[in-house]
């Protein structure tokens, strides 16, 4: 799996996204407001517009922010309710 992230600079919950990503083992792409792309732009990648960053695509379905994230791992067994990492081994992307 592919993951993207569309971040800008400052923002605690694209930190908090990068986390997830590291701590889960995936591989993932950054792109930075203002430096890799417009708001424009990622209006236009997504297919809508959006209020807020950041924002995760997964291949090629956009699957939200950072709570949608959050559930996406929760709901495949890789984070608790908490955010809280659970064994590595016992999931499958």
């Amino acid at each position: 799996m592919n993951f993207t992230v569309y971040s800008k600079e400052g923002c605690d919950y694209c930190e908090r996204i990068k986390t997830v990503l590291r701590l889960t083992g995936c591989t993932f792409v950054v792109y930075n407001l203002g430096e890799d792309f417009t708001r424009e732009e990622l209006f236009e990648e997504l297919g809508k517009p959006v209020r807020t960053i950041p924002q995760i695509v997964i291949d090629e379905t956009h699957i939200g922010g950072f709570n949608e994230l959050r559930e996406y791992f929760i709901d495949k067994g890789r984070i608790n309710f908490r955010g809280e990492l659970l064994d590595i081994n016992d999931f499958e992307l």
